[in-house]
């Protein structure tokens, strides 16, 4: 089963933060399991006993916080995979921002269509006044985080930042009118700063491509059967499910759930340059390249793609992992690691909450891609 976002709203804003801020349920109905799956192949082209030690603390060690599920995959087979008790390979989890990964490939399968231009001025109707300097926003900006729209990512305290109130306070019934109506605070282009306001854009932006209808079932059957049939049917993602507002807009920065597994797709997806796995052409590879490269404003950051490089805001291992490495990183510890120099893709999805059980994590993340020839 998967968290339903009515269900969110209906729990209120008390327990919609402490999900957000790691303590609560929210993640999965989890089932009874008292024998979790935990497998290692024999020929991962590593010791099993020297894989096995590297993936223990990740659940033994309280330090690291609380993983629910790892997954290895080298050249598209799994190779080790471990589940939290109460966890399985059919539960879905909760991507929070890994979201924002998946957003960037379906915009970028509207660019392929022609639908949507990287550098032309986003159409919103909030910014097309005369004069307003919204206006000249960008699609590559928004993919890049650097739009300049004044967005408070994580607020102090975390009820008054802007992300907390468009998914669960005065924002959440249109997601969309919440993040277009935020000023500018700086030039577009000119800084990187983080945003899930963003990715709402995006995906409303998306929408209106597929409908000119405002009526939120319509909204929502138009991005799902765009979803169904260009990215979850031939990648095969059989457990990707998306959320939506009351307004019909994809929560596209935070609220998706998949299997674990499928979260290891989608890295293979990205791994392989766009084909899917019966060797398809899902999406272009001069779009997986785009997202990849690193933005003008911050090194560490692609387009909706986290980079493993030093820069304003890092989230993945600068120095304890290839320099090729790139991310999805989501809320409190989820990881979609992929190096392609390795033929690897990671998954760990879990609650560390405290900074310096994520840094713990990443440390652990790292071993366990060290063990693997280039």
């Amino acid at each position: 089963m998967k968290i339903e976002w009515n269900s969110v709203k209906r729990l209120g804003l008390g327990a919609a933060l402490v999900a957000l801020v790691g303590a609560g349920g929210l993640w999965s109905v989890r089932a009874a399991d008292p024998q979790p799956l935990y497998r290692v192949a024999s020929d991962a082209a590593v010791g099993e006993a020297a894989l096995r030690a590297a993936i223990d603390p990740l659940f033994e060690d309280a330090a690291m916080g609380d993983t629910r599920a790892l997954l290895v995959m080298r050249d598209g087979e799994i190779v080790a995979e471990r589940y939290a008790p109460g966890f399985g390979p059919d539960t879905k989890l909760l991507s929070w921002s890994i979201a924002k990964s998946v957003t960037a490939v379906l915009v970028g399968l509207m660019v392929a269509d022609g639908r949507l231009a990287i550098d032309a001025p986003v159409p919103v109707a909030a910014w097309s006044q005369p004069g307003d300097p919204r206006g000249k926003i960008t699609l590559r900006q928004l993919l890049q985080m650097t739009s300049g729209l004044d967005h408070v990512e994580d607020g102090e305290p975390i009820q008054s930042g802007d992300t907390v109130r468009m998914l669960f306070t005065d924002g959440a019934q249109d997601m969309r009118a919440y993040a277009e109506a935020k000023p500018l605070g700086q030039a577009p282009g000119a800084h990187f700063a983080y945003s899930t306001g963003s990715s709402i854009i995006l995906s409303d932006l998306m929408t209106r491509m597929l409908t000119n209808s405002s009526d939120p079932d319509v909204r929502r059957r138009a991005m799902a059967m765009f979803i169904d049939g260009r990215l979850k049917a031939p990648g095969k993602l059989p457990s990707l499910t998306p959320e939506y507002d009351a307004a019909g807009t994809m929560i596209g920065g935070s609220m998706m759930h998949m299997t674990t597994r499928d979260y290891g797709r989608f890295g293979e997806l990205l791994r392989r340059q766009g084909r899917g796995p019966s060797g398809h052409q899902i999406l272009p590879e001069k779009w997986v390249d785009f997202m990849r490269t690193p933005s003008k404003r911050n090194p560490a950051y692609g387009a909706h793609l986290w980079l493993n490089r030093e820069g304003s805001e890092s989230a993945l291992m600068p120095g304890l992992a290839p320099a090729s490495l790139f991310g999805c990183v989501g809320h409190n510890g989820q990881y979609i690691l992929v190096s392609p120099s390795q033929r690897l893709t990671v998954v760990r999805i879990g609650m560390s909450p405290q900074k310096e059980q994520r840094v713990a994590v990443k440390a652990a993340l790292a071993r366990v891609i060290g063990l693997f020839p280039g």
